[in-house]
């Protein structure tokens, strides 16, 4: 990570986030008092929320702290480099015809990144050593803000409450009050999956294909809903805070066997058990659900400033690659950190470890 007081502090901040993980982890799945009443439901919920902010600013305590060492002992391994002339930096700005969406490498210092997301960002960190944020962290040799949260969906993540949060993130900066060199969003998969699924999904029929399986009208609805979501957080970021990258991922090709975790889920297999699907014809539609997804990201990452990290296909596609029906497994969340340290250090060339 960089000399011995940065890793130190990158050590303690790892062992805030298991304790906290394992705080939360404890308190989500902690049961309801028998009988529940409206008030025991409405004190679990509000406790849930303020375990929830409390995670939040541990997380940005952490990432200040760890920022802040590795900005006066620089990064092991990376070279120090001076910021260009401003009139060099005006120059290719304006030859390049971008504003300042392409000038990822002008900013002296660690790279600035922060993430929103879901569980693929948010995965237990105790038992599973966390999702991609996490590994990419300590391949990149820089932290992560990371703002994500289990289970979240685009709708929520740019809806009301949490819409102001990205927005505050992207209009005040880093803490150290330079812009973000980069934003990580992992989102999507959860609003396409669970009790709606059984909405786009025909009854089962061995003669057509796996598009034909899908209720084309309805899936497309739904994810339009999504890629409405990803135009605001681009608007957002042209408004906000144009300099900052915005880099988006597809997931893998998920197998719906029925496997949950930490007592959630199955978030697949009961929708195709509905409609009397086999494993090997709703595996297929799966696929073809996120190959549709990915197409959708792939011409959203042709705006300026936008990345799409291609991470489908890059798992073995046998049960062992996944820990769950949505979450890969170890080693399979370790592939996908390293398609997205691939990814940021073409784009951040010089500014993360190699």
């Amino acid at each position: 990570m960089g000399t011995s007081e940065p890793q130190h502090a990158v050590g303690a901040a790892d062992a805030v986030r298991r304790r906290s993980s394992r705080a939360a982890a404890k308190a989500a799945v902690a049961p309801l008092p028998v009988p529940a009443t409206p008030q025991t439901v409405e004190t679990a919920r509000r406790l849930l929320v303020l375990q929830q902010q409390d995670e939040l600013k541990l997380r940005t305590n952490d990432y200040k702290a760890t920022l802040t060492l590795l900005q006066r002992r620089g990064v092991k391994g990376l070279a120090e480099k001076e910021p260009p002339a401003k009139a060099e930096t005006a120059a290719v700005s304006k030859r390049r015809g971008t504003r300042s969406l392409t000038a990822l490498t002008v900013a002296p210092g660690p790279l600035r990144v922060f993430a929103e997301g879901d569980s693929w960002f948010d995965y237990p960190v105790p038992l599973f050593g966390g999702g991609v944020i996490p590994r990419l962290e300590e391949r990149l040799g820089v932290p992560i803000l990371n703002l994500a949260q289990a289970g979240d969906e685009t709708r929520f993540m740019l809806g009301v409450k949490q819409r102001r949060l990205i927005s505050r993130h992207l209009r005040e900066g880093c803490p150290d009050g330079q812009p973000w060199d980069l934003m990580l969003f992992s989102g999507g998969g959860n609003d396409l999956v669970d009790e709606p699924l059984a909405l786009w999904l025909r009854p089962f029929d061995a003669t057509k294909s796996p598009k034909q399986l899908l209720n084309q009208s309805r899936f497309g609805t739904a994810l339009a809903m999504v890629k409405a979501a990803y135009e605001d957080l681009i608007e957002l970021r042209n408004q906000l805070s144009p300099s900052t990258h915005l880099a988006f991922h597809g997931y893998d090709f998920a197998i719906p066997d029925g496997r949950g975790v930490c007592h959630l889920g199955p978030w697949l297999k009961p929708a195709f058990d509905l409609h009397g699907y086999n494993l090997a014809t709703s595996t297929a539609v799966v696929k073809e659900m996120l190959t549709q997804f990915a197409a959708m990201l792939t011409v959203l990452a042709k705006r300026p400033g936008v990345t799409f990290i291609k991470t489908q296909g890059i798992l073995p596609p046998v049960k062992t690659s996944w820990h769950s029906e949505l979450h890969p497994s170890k080693s399979g969340f370790n592939q996908v950190a390293n398609q997205f340290h691939t990814q940021i250090k073409a784009l951040f060339a010089g500014r993360v470890l190699p």
